[in-house]
């Protein structure tokens, strides 16, 4: 996933945040926020201190990223979203991964 298609500041984390739209299962919670005349979708990522220490929450982020470079083109483009990591997603592939963030994705109707 390029840099420019993540959510970065605290400012943009904050706006998300605080339109309290989200949605969630066992292993994550995603918040959205629709933006206008916006030609990709931006993502950031949130993996709590009580996963592990920095090896493994990096491991986990970038296995994350992994799974929304792979599902690409399945998102629709007008979104920021945060990811918020829970617990059970320690021990999971990129697959499993990825069958978790559609199941998500589709309750936030963020999908093409």
């Amino acid at each position: 996933m390029k840099k420019e298609f993540r959510v970065k500041s605290e400012m943009d984390f904050k706006k998300i945040f605080d339109k309290r739209q989200s949605k969630a299962n066992k292993q994550f919670v995603i918040y959205y926020l629709e933006k206008e005349n916006q030609t990709h979708i931006r993502v950031g990522l949130s993996v709590s201190k009580k996963l592990g220490n920095a090896v493994v929450r990096n491991g986990i982020k970038r296995k994350i990223r992994r799974a929304f470079h792979e599902l690409e083109g399945s998102f629709q483009t007008n979104y920021d979203i945060i990811v918020i990591a829970r617990t059970p997603i320690i021990d999971m592939s990129v697959e499993d991964i990825k069958k978790s963030l559609l199941h998500v994705a589709k309750l936030c109707q963020i999908m093409n």
